[in-house]
């Protein structure tokens, strides 16, 4: 009786196995064909086609290992770049009196610290020393940690060829690390237009420090630009970035010996928040975009890259903040916000925890399928909330 029903599971497994075998067959038969091709070939020409082989499999193999191996990631860093700050260590002329850029009350720091009138005679003995920019600092640090750290994969050739010739960011494979680093690249470059237009100008002048129009200028460069172009030789990007990174520390070299300036005005804080607000509403209206426009889950190959572009972004600018409440200490201070910049910090720290290993997009309400771009972009959004909830107190 039961005979029927085991030749009808033998022949569907056997059918299955037939199936499989089939296309398995379909999947080798490429290689295999170009395996007999290569074997009737002279030795000369294996020769050639061997060593280009190679070097396509040593550059694939080597793109497969820089975009898997995140060297010196750590949602913590802003920390270990204010501690090499000598701003701790440095005092005023006015004993015990800590030198913070704007001890005159204008909120400028780059000028010379004075004892006043009484403090004329140790002034002429002892060096004249000012504060660094935590903000120049970060932005050098984030930079050195993009193409020195670890290899920029934007620009690589691998990259730019693709899987088979099919752009890694429609693939799920390999794109992740790529789109962190444009996140962070995002920051930079809004972070240094802002050094140039406002935070890093005397009050009143037009003058523009050419180390920071220079630092612009660098990381305004191709993203993606490798030794050749579609113009003939070009630079790659790491090495135009790593000129960034060189001007952005000279600057502030300039401000610890009082020869330039950072203008930690009020309007001007007001004025970065503003940009950064904007920044990061752009990036949660394409998360919103992916969100409508697939809720494959696992199997959305795009999901992924605008998840970690986003964390990037939020990775950046977290260390910008932390750098801020440092630059701009005497505003935060004065105007009482000094609970809202630690919530606001605290919130992003804790967003940066979210990791997942593999992106899912999701309905926002499905069972299985959870949806990391949502709530990423809920975190985003509450960043945000507390970013404006900081401007408005500041524009009383």
């Amino acid at each position: 009786m039961l005979d029927p029903i085991v030749n009808f599971f033998t022949w569907v497994f056997q059918w299955i196995g037939r199936g499989i075998g089939l296309l398995i067959g379909i999947l080798l038969w490429p290689f295999m064909w170009a395996g007999r091709w290569y074997g009737n070939r002279g030795l000369i020409l294996r020769a050639v086609l061997g060593l280009i082989l190679v070097g396509i499999v040593f550059l694939y193999g080597y793109f497969f290992y820089v975009t898997q191996v995140w060297n010196g990631f750590d949602p913590d860093y802003p920390t270990r770049i204010a501690a090499t700050s000598t701003t701790a260590k440095a005092t005023n002329v006015v004993a015990g009196d800590p030198i913070s850029g704007d001890s005159s009350g204008t909120g400028q720091s780059g000028q010379p610290a004075t004892g006043g009138a009484s403090g004329t005679t140790t002034a002429q003995t002892q060096p004249q020393t000012c504060k660094r920019s935590e903000i120049a600092a970060v932005s050098a640090d984030l930079i050195d940690f993009n193409v020195n750290r670890n290899a920029w994969i934007s620009s690589m050739l691998a990259s730019k060829l693709g899987f088979f010739g099919v752009p890694w960011r429609n693939t799920p494979f390999f794109d992740n690390k790529a789109a962190f680093q444009l996140g962070i690249n995002q920051v930079l470059r809004r972070t240094t237009t802002e050094l140039v237009d406002a935070l890093g100008r005397a009050r009143g002048t037009s003058r523009i420090d050419q180390n920071l129009q220079d630092a612009r200028t660098a990381l305004a460069w191709d993203e993606d630009a490798w030794y050749v172009g579609l113009r003939g030789p070009t630079r790659p990007t790491p090495s135009v970035y790593r000129e960034a990174i060189t001007k952005l520390r000279t600057f502030n070299t300039s401000l610890e010996k009082c020869e330039a300036t950072f203008d930690a005005r009020a309007d001007n804080l007001l004025q970065f928040l503003d940009r950064i607000s904007g920044d990061i509403g752009s990036t949660s209206d394409i998360l919103r975009g992916q969100l409508e426009a697939s809720d494959a889950g696992w199997f959305d190959p795009r999901a992924d890259d605008r998840f970690w572009f986003a964390y990037g972004q939020l990775y950046a600018y977290y260390g910008m903040l932390h750098a801020t409440r440092t630059d701009f200490s005497a505003v935060i201070r004065e105007r009482n916000i000094t609970t809202l910049w630690d919530t606001m910090q605290t919130q992003m720290r804790d967003a940066l925890n979210m990791q997942p290993w593999i992106i899912s997009n999701g309905n926002e309400s499905s069972f299985i399928f959870p949806s990391h771009l949502a709530t990423m972009g809920f975190n985003l959004l509450r960043a945000r909330s507390q970013i404006v909830e900081i401007r408005q107190v500041l524009d009383r």
